[in-house]
């Protein structure tokens, strides 16, 4: 099995909505409120772990099965919201990403301290 695009699943999600008539229910404002629920859904499951138990969540199985349904939840919602509002999810992450190199600039390195003075 090859793996899947981005393209090739928008195809297979709007297909899939097609099929059963959902176009209706495909607002940006309802597909921005699923995706909400669903990444909340995701948020629930870390709740209430350290963040040690957080870190070695995809060392249980059942519990890697449930992050990996919300994640393709959330994903299924993003990309059937940017498909409804014609957004290349791929080309506004590079571009976010440039801005983003742009307002945080990597520091500069500090300067070494001579360890024998005494500042």
């Amino acid at each position: 099995m090859t793996e899947p695009d981005v393209a090739e699943l928008r195809r297979r999600l709007a297909a899939f909505a097609a099929a059963r008539h959902w176009g209706q229910y495909h607002t940006p404002k309802n597909l921005a409120s699923a995706l909400s629920v669903e990444a909340s859904e995701l948020v629930e499951i870390f709740q209430w772990l350290t963040p040690e138990q957080s870190a070695r969540i995809m060392d249980d199985p059942e519990a890697a099965h449930r992050v990996a349904d919300e994640v393709a939840d959330v994903l299924a919602y993003l990309l059937q919201f940017c498909e409804v509002l014609g957004i290349d999810p791929l080309r506004a992450l590079a571009a976010k990403i440039d801005r983003n190199e742009k307002r945080f600039p990597v520091p500069n390195p500090p300067e070494p301290q001579d360890r024998h003075s005494s500042e």
